[in-house]
């Protein structure tokens, strides 16, 4: 009972927030970016909430369980992502308001061609993507009530379906910032309960040492492997759409960087507390079959109902932002970078419905596709790591170079993207994994077809580059004295 009243209870009120966002989208830049009116709080969170999918309540976790602590030190690329993101993407990227990655990319690079082979791209990668997070939600539902893991994913998902359809980006944003509270309170209040059944902070690192020898050393995993996966959770946390857009939804620069400092402040705690939890569950429950099964046994079986189900909360919270922000993008890749180029005349209202329709539909593919036995027999955390290559190595060198190298071209960005994205997919079917991270053939082969294209290329017009280079001050100068001069 207890576990149905908190549920339930979470349920409604998300659902309560898809209303509100419903009632206040007028339009379809409220649709799509909010009406670029968010505040830091809210920005933040939400950028922070997407980046913690249950990627880190189910997938991070599990590979500890599995591997050890090695694995921890993927963390500190977060920080340096979302710097650099900050510091050298943000001030350039949010000259132009935009509501899509597709369609900055339309603008810097002159090319309608670029905007929809990007859109494509991110439907079929969100559609991987999407697919760990349902998969996600079964494992809650059935160690939650016991019905089976596919009745879960349909559940969920039907959830997360409705409220980011109604309400568009106000309802995510809002959503996300209640979950992200969510995922801080719900690991916090576990671990006393968890250092208490197993004797402390110092005889749990003990007993941890002594069930998983190698949990405090660098052998659970290969090297390369540790270090290829940081480079493709770096690389495809500065490039990830999802997140580039909530640039797009804040007000400015001011507010960016207090959101981005926000973000960094949730996504260090959040881990520090996942990574206790970790260990803990390697300690009182040494034999588990899959890492997976690491923090749901944990919420069952090691904690009081309430806490057992509030923390399981904070995991389908975890899962259900992230879903909500990328089938908002995917969404709007199909019906505004997609449709939008083939309809470019079509009301704003008929964007929103296609943009409702398209969040749909993209929920509900890769849904069908795990329900028919995608990706079975992998840990949660290395499908979204390849969700990372993928991001990192396809929109990376676009986006970078398009913000800081004038001589980047529509050419240069139209096979950097394809050869990124060719480059991750074949290292990952047929390339040895189990050493080298798919990112990091699909990055060098992005890098060097942008470099060699674009100088073989004729260079980009001025009316490409300058919104995005020029000194904003010589750009105010000018608009004075072209307003002074017509006076």
């Amino acid at each position: 009972m207890t576990q149905w009243a908190v549920l339930i209870s979470f349920f409604v009120v998300t659902l309560a927030l898809g209303y509100l966002g419903l009632r206040v989208t007028k339009n379809d830049q409220d649709f799509y970016i909010a009406g670029g009116n968010l505040g830091w709080a809210v920005g933040g969170a939400s950028i922070a909430a997407t980046q913690m999918s249950s990627g880190l309540f189910i997938g991070t976790i599990g590979i500890m369980y599995a591997v050890g602590w090695s694995f921890a030190w993927v963390v500190f690329v977060f920080p340096v992502a979302y710097w650099l993101m900050v510091a050298v993407i943000a001030p350039r990227f949010t000259r132009q308001r935009k509501v899509s990655l597709p369609d900055f990319l339309e603008t810097r690079y002159y090319s309608r061609v670029a905007r929809v082979i990007a859109a494509l791209i991110i439907l079929i990668a969100f559609v991987v993507y999407i697919s760990a997070q349902v998969i996600a939600g079964g494992l809650i539902a059935n160690a939650l009530f016991g019905v089976s893991v596919n009745s879960g994913m349909i559940g969920f998902t039907a959830v997360v379906l409705a409220y980011t359809a109604i309400g568009g980006m106000v309802a995510v944003v809002y959503t996300d910032f209640l979950q992200m509270m969510i995922m801080v309170v719900g690991a916090a209040v576990a671990i006393p309960m968890v250092l208490g059944q197993t004797g402390g902070l110092n005889s749990m690192l003990a007993l941890v040492d002594s069930a998983n020898p190698v949990t405090f050393t660098w052998e659970g995993m290969a090297p390369s492997l540790l270090l290829t996966l940081s480079l493709a959770f770096f690389l495809g946390a500065v490039a990830r759409p999802e997140q580039l857009v909530r640039f797009y939804a804040m007000k400015d620069m001011p507010t960016i960087r207090k959101g981005i400092a926000f973000v960094i402040i949730l996504v260090g705690l959040a881990h520090t507390l996942v990574f206790v939890l970790a260990l803990g569950t390697r300690v009182l429950f040494p034999a588990l079959s899959t890492g997976d099964q690491a923090m749901p046994v944990l919420a069952v079986h090691a904690l009081p109902a309430f806490l057992g189900t509030l923390l399981l909360v904070a995991v389908a919270s975890a899962m259900m932002s992230t879903v909500s922000s990328v089938l908002l993008v995917a969404g709007t890749a199909l019906s505004h970078d997609i449709y939008g180029v083939l309809r470019p005349s079509m009301s704003p209202e008929r964007r929103v419905l296609i943009g409702r329709i398209g969040t749909v539909i993209v929920g509900l593919v890769p849904m069908i596709m795990v329900l028919t036995g995608f990706g079975a027999g992998e840990l949660v955390q290395f499908i979204v790591a390849l969700f990372s290559a993928l991001m990192g190595a396809v929109f990376l060198v676009p986006v970078v170079a398009g913000v800081l190298w004038r001589r980047a071209t529509r050419e240069g960005a139209i096979v950097a993207m394809l050869g990124g994205l060719v480059g991750t997919v074949a290292w990952r079917l047929w390339g040895d994994t189990d050493a080298i991270d798919p990112v990091v053939p699909g990055f060098a082969a992005s890098l060097i077809l942008m470099i060699a294209v674009s100088l073989f290329t004729a260079p980009p017009p001025a009316s490409a580059v300058e919104p995005y280079f020029a000194d904003p001050d010589e750009d105010e100068s000018a608009s004075l004295a072209r307003a002074g001069s017509g006076a």
